[in-house]
């Protein structure tokens, strides 16, 4: 496997499907279920739509991890947006600010093996998630 670490720029709705896309492959490479590959395209998902609309744009890095025997992937979603001033807040199902649902935050992090989240008023937000096989 050769996936050391790429970037994908995050700018307009078509990224979204594309960065769900590339998600797929790299789940279908390191052999994860269906079941792990759907919850993980859809974090991917969720967080490549916040990053654009929340975000107004950004990025997705995405590289293979290993953890002794285990391999995973690992997506980071950055952008220079406004920040979240309360993450204990964004981070509550039904909370919302874009007139969503508001699980995408909440729902991604209950998908994901590992999720972090930093954030700060004026200074963007990046999200790391990572699925392990």
């Amino acid at each position: 496997m050769t996936l050391n670490r790429e970037t994908h720029l995050i700018s307009v709705s078509d990224d979204v499907v594309r960065i769900r896309q590339i998600a797929r492959a790299w789940c279908v490479e390191l052999k994860f279920s269906l079941v792990d590959q759907t919850k993980f395209v859809t974090a991917a998902s969720e967080l490549a739509r916040n990053t654009l609309e929340h975000g107004g744009g950004g990025r997705m890095s995405a590289e293979i991890v290993e953890n002794g025997a285990r391999r995973g992937l690992k997506l980071v979603f950055q952008d220079n947006g406004p920040g979240i001033s309360d993450l204990e807040l964004a981070l509550k199902d039904g909370y919302t600010t874009g007139g969503g649902m508001g699980l995408g935050l909440s729902g991604s992090k209950r998908l994901v093996n590992e999720f972090d989240i930093k954030s700060e008023p004026g200074q963007g937000t990046t999200v790391t998630i990572v699925r392990w096989k």
